[in-house]
C-alpha cells in the first residue's frame, strides 16, 4: 500500500507537481487473465477490488473505454441511503451503507462520506400514510427511519416553501438520519488506486467490439488493444449494456435514459439534509463548496448522448423554485447528464447469464452511485463463487420470466406520490 507523507505533500506541491506517483499504473494489457471486469466505473473497479481482497483473485483487468471517472460515477449526485421497502432492496442497500461507513479506512483515502440524512417530503395523506408503512419496513430491516411531521419538517428545512395555498403543500416527511453523500471522483480514485496496488491491471481507452463465444462458454473479449482471453467476464457497463448485449445476442429488460442535474454557484451554508421532492421530480443538497446540487427527471426518450436537453433542465429548476424559492436567485453553474439503465421493475439485475464464465450487472436506474460498494461486493461474490450471494439472490434476470419482481414503483431518490 502507498504512503504519502506531509513532507511529500508539500515537496511535490513545490515542484509543480511535477514529480508525483502515478496513482494508478497505465499497463499494456496481457493476453489473458483470470477475470476481465468490462466498464472502469464504481460498480467495476468495486468489483475487481473485492475479488483481489475478498477471493485473493488478483489477475485481473479493467477496461475502460474512456477514462476512470468519466463515466456515471463522476456523472451523479452523490446520493447514498438505504430507505427502501422491499426486503430484498432493503438489506443489499443496508449492507452496502455498513460498507461505506468504513470506506476511508478501507481504501486509506477520503471519501468523504457524510451522513447529513435525507428527507422525502409528503405531499398528502395518503403519502404520509405510504411514508409510514415504509418507515415500518425499514425499521423491521434494521434501518434508522423517523417519521416527520409538517412542524418538524418546517424547523429542519426552514427556507422550504410552507404556505397553504401552494400546489403541494407539505405534510411532513419520512427521514433516513444515517443516510448522507460522498465524493463520487475519491470513490472512483480510491478503488482505484487500492485494486491496482493488489495487482489488478486497470486498462483505459480500451474499447469492446466483439467477444468470443464458442459451445456456450465465453473465452475471451476483442478490445481495440487487442485480443484478451478470460476465464470469467464482467459487464459493468451501466447505460451502455445493451451495446455490449448486443454484441452477444442478448435482448436484455433494460432501457437506456438521461438523467440530468446541475449545480448552483456557491452560497453560505444553508442546507444540511438531502431533501426530495417527488412530487416535482426534483431534489437537492449543498456541497461542502457551497454549490447546490440539484438533479430531477428523465429527458422522455431513449438516449446515450451525456448533455440532456434545456427543457428537462428548466422542468428541474422550475419544481426546485416551487419548494424552494431561495434557488430563483442563484445562477447555475454547470449542467451534467448521466446514461442510466433502467429495468422494468426499477431494481438491479446481478446475477450469472445462460453463456457460461459471463456474468452481467446493470439496471440500477437512480439509484447506481449509492449501491457502488455493495454491487461491488456482491457482484465479486458471485463471479467468484460461480453463484449468486443470498444478498443479490432477488437480483436475478430470470425474475422477469417467473414474476418475482422488486417493483419499488420507481423508487430512486425521488419518491411518487402514491
Amino acid at each position: 500500500m502507498q504512503k504519502y507523507s506531509v513532507f511529500n505533500l508539500v515537496k511535490n506541491a513545490l515542484s509543480n507537481h511535477e514529480n508525483w506517483d502515478l496513482a494508478w499504473k497505465d499497463p499494456t494489457p496481457k493476453k489473458e487473465y483470470d477475470v476481465v471486469i468490462i466498464g472502469g466505473g464504481g460498480h467495476g473497479l468495486a468489483t475487481a477490488y473485492y475479488l483481489a481482497k475478498e477471493h485473493n483473485i488478483t489477475n485481473v483487468a479493467i477496461i475502460e473505454k474512456g477514462w476512470i471517472g468519466g463515466g456515471n460515477v463522476g456523472r451523479n449526485t452523490t446520493i447514498i441511503r438505504s430507505n427502501y421497502m422491499h426486503d430484498d432492496n432493503a438489506l443489499f442497500s443496508e449492507f452496502g451503507m455498513d460498507l461505506w461507513r468504513k470506506m476511508s479506512q478501507d481504501l486509506n483515502y477520503n471519501v468523504m462520506f457524510s451522513p447529513r440524512g435525507i428527507i422525502n417530503l409528503a405531499h398528502s395523506d395518503a403519502q404520509m400514510n405510504t411514508y409510514a408503512r415504509r418507515g415500518n419496513s425499514m425499521r423491521l430491516n434494521g434501518i434508522d427511519a423517523v417519521l416527520l411531521n409538517r412542524e418538524e419538517v418546517r424547523e429542519i428545512i426552514p427556507m422550504a416553501d410552507f404556505s397553504e395555498n401552494v400546489r403541494f403543500p407539505i405534510f411532513g416527511g419520512l427521514m433516513q438520519p444515517s443516510a448522507g453523500t460522498a465524493r463520487h471522483d475519491a470513490v472512483a480514485w480510491g478503488y482505484a488506486r487500492q485494486a491496482d496496488d493488489m495487482g489488478v491491471d486497470i486498462i483505459q481507452n480500451c474499447e469492446v467490439i466483439g467477444f468470443d463465444v464458442s459451445a456456450g462458454k465465453i473465452n475471451g473479449v476483442r478490445t481495440s488493444r487487442g485480443d484478451i482471453k478470460a476465464k470469467k467476464i464482467g459487464l459493468c457497463v451501466a447505460g451502455s449494456t445493451n451495446i455490449l448485449a448486443e454484441k452477444l445476442n442478448m435482448t436484455l429488460p433494460i432501457e437506456t435514459h438521461l438523467l440530468q442535474a446541475c449545480v448552483s454557484e456557491p452560497v453560505k451554508p444553508v442546507l444540511d439534509k438531502v431533501v426530495t421532492f417527488g412530487a416535482g421530480h426534483f431534489y437537492i443538497s449543498q456541497s461542502d463548496k457551497g454549490e447546490m446540487v440539484m438533479g430531477g427527471d428523465l429527458d422522455g426518450y431513449n438516449s446515450y448522448a451525456q448533455r440532456g436537453n434545456l427543457p428537462t433542465l428548466q422542468h428541474v429548476l422550475t419544481e426546485g423554485i416551487a419548494m424552494m424559492p431561495f434557488l430563483s436567485k442563484l445562477k447555475m453553474l454547470r449542467t451534467w447528464g448521466g446514461i442510466m439503465d433502467m429495468s422494468m421493475d426499477g431494481s438491479p439485475i446481478i446475477d450469472k447469464t445462460h453463456i457460461e464464465g459471463l456474468y452481467l450487472n446493470c439496471g440500477w436506474c437512480y439509484g447506481g452511485f449509492k449501491a457502488t460498494p455493495a454491487s461491488g461486493w456482491t457482484f465479486a461474490h458471485t463471479i467468484a463463487q460461480d453463484r449468486v450471494h443470498e444478498l443479490n439472490a432477488g437480483y436475478s434476470l430470470n425474475r422477469f420470466n417467473t414474476g418475482h419482481l422488486l417493483d419499488e414503483k420507481g423508487l430512486g431518490t425521488k419518491t411518487w406520490i402514491s
